[in-house]
């Protein structure tokens, strides 16, 4: 990610980042396939009881994956940030974070920590919404900046 001249502003606390066209592609799908599927097992005239239900417990499964994958998001506040990825939650202070990091070519931003291991947070990625995860990144790391004991000046 590049950095301009200007510095950008500072989000009013609190804030959440999510790669919302990707939830709402993955919500959407998910919906679709689950009454699709179900409506065909219940259509079906020769299955059994059992059958129907697998189909209907099938498109559940499914679209639970779909579930998961939507429920990633950063969620910064005046205490620090709380990074929800696809099966972990991590709450972290702001002096915990070092630098806020997204390069062209990485799949979401990932945060450099002051115990030396980098946290993804899949809430911000450039995958469908480029300018917006830019623009949310920038945001987070002048908060990080802001509020935390990363460099203050670039």
């Amino acid at each position: 990610m590049s950095e301009s001249a200007a510095q950008p502003v500072l989000p009013t606390l609190p804030v959440t980042f999510r790669p919302t066209r990707t939830r709402v592609v993955l919500l959407g799908v998910g919906l679709v396939m689950f009454v699709t599927i179900s409506a065909i097992g219940l259509l079906l005239k020769d299955l059994g009881g059992g059958e129907r239900l697998s189909f209907v417990f099938t498109a559940a499964l499914f679209a639970s994956v779909l579930l998961l994958l939507s429920r990633p998001k950063v969620v910064a506040d005046e205490g620090g940030v709380t990074v929800v990825n696809l099966t972990t939650t991590r709450r972290l202070e702001w002096a915990q974070i070092l630098r806020v990091n997204l390069r062209p070519g990485d799949p979401w931003v990932f945060l450099d920590l002051n115990d030396g291991t980098s946290l993804p947070a899949l809430g911000i990625q450039p995958g469908v919404a480029k300018e917006q995860a830019i623009g949310d990144a920038r945001a987070l790391r002048a908060l990080a900046e802001n509020h935390g004991s990363g460099p203050r000046e670039r």
